[in-house]
């Protein structure tokens, strides 16, 4: 039988320390405890014990405090976003039915050295979880100690055997305690002998295993004068630091290892984990709702009286369409092909409608009652309405009446949630679970599937829509995002909608040629590559390439690592003049990503029409910019010669041109802006090179001394202000000493003294809010400022001075496609947007429309907000997306 006992506060405190920040939607933090019972789960996994059980310590002095009173003294207190977890972390584990043990005057390493004792004792194998190298000295042929460390949300752990540690130590696991006796332990604050430190007291265990062998011996003992003499004088604080060290075996525990016989969880886990909004634990623990539990409808949301019918006739239908016309709303979801639509309609306070519309069912003109149903005299609410609207385009249905779209709300309520499914969003507002979405299933609504079970299903989801919607209203009208919401981000659906549906044309001829002509260039440089190494190998293989640049060719600034020689870019770069081999193999990447990325992967989505239809994502980025899926535009490379070539493949169609307009140095501009720097803006306002400016302020020279590489180094500085940039990455960046970075960056701050305040101000800030926002209160609360981890609390500051300049320009470019959507719609021009890529929109019109459709791109995105500094964007035009960038 095996049982596994878990030091309780190192695990939680490991976890703590190494799971970047979580907390519940109403900022309750949760990532000791998901990463602790995350690393349990993986563990007991593993280990598969028969029984498990969990030690914490207690407030209260131990006996080795009453010994020594500076024990752990220097330890400072637990921070207060873990301590309001730890009680939690106990109701879970109550929850789970697993046994927890802690002792008044007796530390939790004392508990887990007696637990192992009295197991073994029971013919048991103990395997102790830890994080504390103290316990590896209660390692014995039956005990096993797991050491545990987590970083970068990465958990990794490393199994001490008696074996495992003789290799690692060279002596037994019980003279870890002589060990510390004498090197001390500065996180425990006692002592061992002053002057000895880790090195020479490996090398007398070694020798004599034992203190007492050791002073046995004195002076007599192979060690230098001075080390005699420290162990001569500090005999009495290694008897004391060997009694404090030890971890005691016999403490009065009342512990039977049977008892601790693992058992299933009880009905109060599944709430505690909904309240703590573990939804993947959830999954993972396999936990379905208790049968005592109310439903979501009972607990949470009014009685109403629902009628729910099947529509099969043109006559109730024509009723039902004229109810939703008077209606405030209804709340509809609609299967992806639309074969099927639940619609709910509130007729009071107290009573409701729900009509179930199935194409299979429904004996008159379907697609008429699509049209009315999506036209804009019913005003509907509905989940991720811009996948919707695009499907009705595809099947050449109206795509108005949207008043509210919750995933969309969620999003602006929350912009780091992950998930806005509906079901999850369900379980956080609400605290209950919908049932498994089994609607969506392909077979759900045929002869194959439950039909009944599938209505039903459906239709929670729909309800849960209604409720979600109602709980998101006024969430947005706390955070003032009002606004945001209903002038940019809705209108913005239906913007984006029209432009997956129209997609982007390419010349897939030129687009093939391209590929070959890669294709050829990559075979020729790996001929070069072959003959200067004098071999054939795997090219892609960074352990061959290692081989032969830092073995066989023997390059200089080899950095070994684990799996071999490193032979990433950064590597290459500093090596590419040492031999022609490693700009080739560079040059090599390059074409093959090209070919096998953008050639290879673009030819494969371009539609029986000729253009890619990618998808646009709406809350995917905390800073509220779009992203792009299957494939993705707006990762396509322009800063090398490949990637603008590239653009060339873009057309527009017969007789059209593509219209390209993009902001000049926006996010610059809103610094300047929000940080109300007056040089910044003066600069801006008088139409002058900015990175010049900034070059002449920050260097001391007039305007007309700027050299080139000053204005290099400034316009680096400028767009590394913005995110926060470190001297050392400054310096990584522009070839310079880390000093000479750090003083560009303060003979910038000291000149732009608008910016210097604003980055302690907008820390300092959002420190006591709990959040940045945008201009237009976009929101992303900042959880990692709190944190006690230096490395997290730096990456919030990081997010917290950019976070309100990028999201600004997010929601710029947005209220711009709004705009510049509705006024070619609305002058009856025939341009339509295409594509947008961060600051940058493209328009595909007519020749004829060319000018006139770029003045109103200008103007639509230069006024679209008022700044004191000015928008400026320009517009150029041309047979294909290179020619149009001007």
């Amino acid at each position: 039988m095996k049982l596994m006992v878990i030091d309780g506060n190192s695990i939680l405190n490991r976890a703590y320390y190494g799971i970047r920040p979580l907390t519940t939607r109403e900022g309750f933090y949760t990532h000791a405890i998901y990463g602790f019972l995350s690393t349990m789960k993986r563990l007991t996994d593993e280990e598969q014990p028969d029984a498990l059980c969990v030690t914490f310590d207690r407030r209260e002095p131990t006996f080795r405090h009453l010994e020594f009173p500076n024990y752990k003294a220097q330890r400072k207190g637990m921070p207060e976003e873990l301590a309001m977890q730890l009680p939690v972390m106990k109701d879970v584990l109550d929850a789970m039915n697993i046994p927890r043990y802690e002792l008044a005057g007796y530390e939790a390493d004392d508990l887990i050295g007696t637990i192992s004792r009295k197991c073994e004792a029971a013919n048991w194998n103990c395997v102790i979880v830890t994080g504390d190298k103290d316990s590896l000295q209660l390692v014995t042929d039956r005990t096993t100690v797991k050491l545990v460390s987590t970083r970068m949300g990465q958990t990794t752990t490393k199994d001490m055997t008696p074996e495992a540690f003789r290799a690692e130590y060279g002596f037994d696991p019980i003279r870890i305690i002589d060990l510390k006796a004498l090197m001390g332990d500065a996180s425990d604050n006692y002592p061992g002998v002053p002057g000895v430190g880790e090195k020479t007291a490996m090398e007398l265990i070694q020798k004599y295993a034992t203190i007492d062998a050791i002073y046995d011996k004195l002076p007599d003992i192979d060690a230098k004068p001075a080390a005699i003499r420290k162990l001569t004088e500090g005999e009495e604080s290694a008897r004391q630091s060997y009694r404090l060290a030890t971890i005691l075996t016999d403490a009065p525990l009342d512990f039977d290892p049977r008892e601790n016989l693992r058992k299933a969880p009880s009905d109060a886990l599944y709430p505690l984990f909904l309240k703590l909004e573990f939804h993947k634990l959830i999954e993972t623990y396999q936990l379905t709702p208790p049968t005592n539990l109310p439903t979501a409808e009972e607990a949470e949301q009014p009685e109403f009286t629902v009628t729910a019918e099947t529509v099969t006739g043109e006559a109730r239908a024509n009723e039902l369409l004229a109810l939703w016309r008077k209606a405030e709303h209804v709340t509809l979801l609609a299967l992806p092909d639309l074969s099927a639509i639940f619609v709910d309609c509130a007729l009071s306070e107290s009573e409701a409608i729900a009509a179930e519309l199935f194409f299979s069912k429904y004996e008159g003109d379907w697609n008429a009652l699509l049209r009315a149903l999506f036209s804009p005299d019913i005003k509907k609410v509905s989940h991720n309405v811009k996948d919707l609207m695009r499907t009705l385009l595809e099947n050449d249905l109206p795509i108005e009446g949207f008043v509210f779209d919750t995933a969309l709300a969620a999003y602006l309520v929350d912009a780091t949630a992950g998930s806005y499914d509906i079901d999850k969003l369900f379980v956080s507002y609400f605290h209950h679970e919908l049932p498994k979405p089994i609607h969506l299933d392909p077979d759900a609504f045929s002869m194959l599937g439950d039909a009944a079970t599938a209505e039903a299903a459906f239709h929670s989801y729909t309800a849960a829509v209604g409720a979600l919607h109602e709980a998101l209203w006024p969430a947005l009208e706390k955070q003032q995002l009002h606004e945001l919401y209903f002038q940019v981000e809705l209108p913005l659906c239906a913007v984006l909608a029209r432009m997956e549906h129209t997609g982007v044309l390419v010349d897939r001829r030129a687009l093939a040629d391209f590929g070959a002509e890669m294709e050829q260039r990559t075979r020729e440089l790996e001929r070069r590559i072959y003959d200067a190494a004098g071999e054939e190998f795997n090219i892609n293989s960074p352990k061959q390439l290692g081989t032969i640049l830092f073995e066989k060719l023997a390059l200089p600034h080899g950095k070994k690592t684990k799996t071999g020689w490193s032979t990433n870019a950064d590597v290459l770069e500093k090596l590419r003049w040492e031999t022609p081999i490693v700009a080739d193999v560079l040059e090599y990447r390059q074409y093959a990503k090209f070919k096998s990325t953008y050639c290879d992967g673009l030819l494969k989505v371009i539609a029986p029409d000729g253009r890619i239809h990618t998808s646009f994502q709406m809350t995917v980025t905390a800073t509220g910019r779009l992203s792009s899926t299957e494939p993705n535009l707006q990762n396509i490379p322009t800063r090398t010669e490949l990637g603008s070539e590239f653009r060339r493949m873009f057309v527009p169609a017969e007789g059209c041109v593509l219209v390209d307009a993009d902001y000049s140095q926006i996010e610059l501009r809103l610094l300047a802006h929000i940080a109300d720097d007056k040089t910044m803006q003066e600069a801006f306002r008088g139409g002058e090179d900015i990175h010049t400016v900034t070059a002449s302020q920050a260097f001391g020279v007039p305007v007309e001394q700027v050299t080139k590489q000053m204005r290099s180094h400034a316009k680096a500085v400028n767009f590394g202000i913005v995110y926060g940039i470190s001297a050392f990455s400054l310096a990584q960046d522009i070839g310079v000493t880390v000093a000479e970075a750090k003083a560009y960056i303060e003979n910038y701050l000291a000149r732009f003294s608008g910016v210097r305040n604003y980055m302690t101000s907008v820390v300092e800030q959002a420190k006591a809010a709990g959040f940045v926002e945008t201009l237009m209160h976009r929101r992303r609360a900042l959880p990692e400022l709190a944190a006690s981890n230096f490395q997290t609390r730096s990456f919030g500051e990081r997010v917290a001075l950019n976070m309100p300049i990028q999201g600004t320009a997010a929601d710029i470019i947005k209220l711009a496609m709004v705009r510049v959507d509705e006024r070619l719609r609305a002058e009856g021009l025939r341009g339509k947007l295409i594509l947008q890529v961060h600051d940058e929109l493209i328009v595909e019109c007519p020749e004829a429309e060319a000018e006139r459709t770029a003045k109103l791109v200008e103007d639509e995105m230069e006024q679209v907000m008022t700044l004191s500094v000015p928008l400026t964007a320009e517009a150029h035009w041309g047979k294909n997306w290179l020619e149009a960038k001007g």
